[in-house]
């Protein structure tokens, strides 16, 4: 059966997450009932990162097993006309081989979060960013990110109900940068790593807002980290301003 790898984005509100969920509605879901309109037994599909509920993605990567030898643009094109109007869109279609999987041979996962600190609420941004009413401390906030870079137990930036077999990661890169916007200031959280915990972004950017805010040192974030202890985690950040951005394998399955 020929492969296909999926290069694909979307609004992550109407949905409970990529996972497919009984009587839900899932980004998963939502692609292989175009897949099936396509070719009504082709299997269930495989993507990089379960991203949870109301979380987007730009450079989510999925793959499908198909019985046809399709021209890959060509089934770019019939799955997002059968995604309509659904927020999902295949931006990429490649034929890949036989061995690649769209999670296991992942070398990294890229995502972005991004927080709008101003007064006004958001409008044309709505869902898209995290609003707070005050600015941060751009500094202070990198500072604490830097105690978090490396091979760490993020046990306490773990999720309860996480399935991972061990809460042992290494964060790659941890980068927070700002610019002025109308009114306000944009924040944004770039994390890249092999693979994150469930809620590990949401909760270390929940808890560096903490530290922004001055209500934790930088220091504190140390603190957190070595209790390994759920308990000591700083609030967890909405979906909202969370979007995987990309994910990076071997060799370029779209290049």
């Amino acid at each position: 059966m020929p492969r296909y790898a999926l290069k694909i984005e979307y609004d992550g509100r109407p949905f409970c997450g990529w996972q497919r969920q009984r009587d839900l509605p899932s980004v998963q879901g939502a692609i292989e009932a175009a897949l099936a309109r396509l070719e009504p037994d082709v299997p269930g599909i495989a993507a990089a990162g379960r991203t949870d509920t109301g979380v987007h993605a730009t450079g989510q990567v999925a793959h499908c097993d198909m019985t046809r030898d399709w021209d890959a643009f060509r089934l770019m094109e019939a799955l997002n006309h059968h995604l309509k109007p659904q927020p999902v869109a295949v931006l990429a279609c490649a034929r890949a081989t036989e061995d690649f999987h769209a999670r296991f041979s992942a070398l990294e996962r890229r995502y972005t979060f991004r927080l709008l600190a101003r007064r006004a609420p958001p409008t044309l941004e709505a869902g898209f960013v995290w609003h707070i009413r005050h600015t941060l401390d751009l500094t202070a906030m990198q500072a604490g990110a830097a105690h978090l870079l490396g091979t760490h137990d993020f046990t306490t930036f773990r999720a309860s109900q996480c399935q991972a077999l061990s809460p042992v990661k290494t964060l790659d890169s941890l980068e927070i940068e700002a610019q002025d916007i109308p009114s306000g200031v944009e924040y944004r959280f770039h994390l890249r790593a092999r693979s994150f915990l469930h809620n590990q972004v949401r909760s270390i950017v929940g808890t560096l807002e903490r530290v922004g805010a001055g209500a934790w040192a930088p220091e504190d974030l140390k603190t957190a980290l070595d209790a390994r202890n759920r308990i000591a985690c700083g609030p967890v950040s909405p979906p909202d301003g969370l979007c995987l951005t990309g994910v990076g394998y071997p060799s370029e399955p779209f290049a």
